[in-house]
């Protein structure tokens, strides 16, 4: 079967930056409702259009068609008296941008603590992987048609898809597989 529009995707993967550095080796399959459904990167869905099970590339996505560019404007140096106790680097909050105002229509932005010195605290807005060019290495190991219940939720269910609550929350899926599912941006 080929892929398109509808069709559930599963794709091993391993992403590393432009120089071969690996970020991330998937040690669960990512699986995709393909479509423009935002379940992946768009470039990922292009590569693989028309494809079928067995199909392997490597792709490099720059970063205006992944994370987006760094943006300096969304690291903040904060008082440390301004956030919670007990503080560690990797810690998230959400928060607004610089100039961002409470009841904006703005959009809500996740800063990591990047630093704790003293008195102030480093809190970056940026994804980590934000300008960073990005390798995917891909290998399509199952294509099907979607059901129709995952075409109306727009993303797939069961085995490291979403699950709604009415699977067995004991079943064989890893920890954390809820998230394969998510938009990557």
């Amino acid at each position: 079967m080929k892929i398109a529009k509808n069709t559930v995707v599963t794709v091993t993967y391993k992403l590393s930056d432009a120089q071969g550095n690996v970020i991330e080796e998937g040690a669960e399959p990512m699986v995709y409702l393909h479509g423009g459904y935002d379940d992946t990167l768009p470039k990922i869905e292009e590569a693989l259009n028309g494809k079928e099970a067995g199909y392997a590339t490597v792709i490099q996505v720059e970063p205006e068609d992944a994370f987006g560019e760094y943006d300096a404007s969304l690291v903040k140096v904060e008082p440390r008296n301004r956030l919670p106790t007990p503080l560690e680097v990797g810690m998230q909050f959400e928060g607004l941008p610089e100039g961002g105002e409470e009841g904006d229509e703005g959009e809500v932005v996740i800063f990591t603590v990047t630093d704790i010195a003293d008195d102030k605290v480093v809190l970056d807005g940026n994804h980590p992987l934000a300008g960073i060019a990005l390798r995917f290495s891909l290998n399509v190991t199952e294509v099907r048609v979607a059901t129709d219940e995952e075409i109306a939720h727009q993303h797939v269910h069961g085995a490291h898809g979403h699950h709604h609550g009415d699977e067995d929350e004991g079943d064989d899926g890893e920890e954390g597989d809820h998230f394969r599912s998510h938009p990557l941006h």
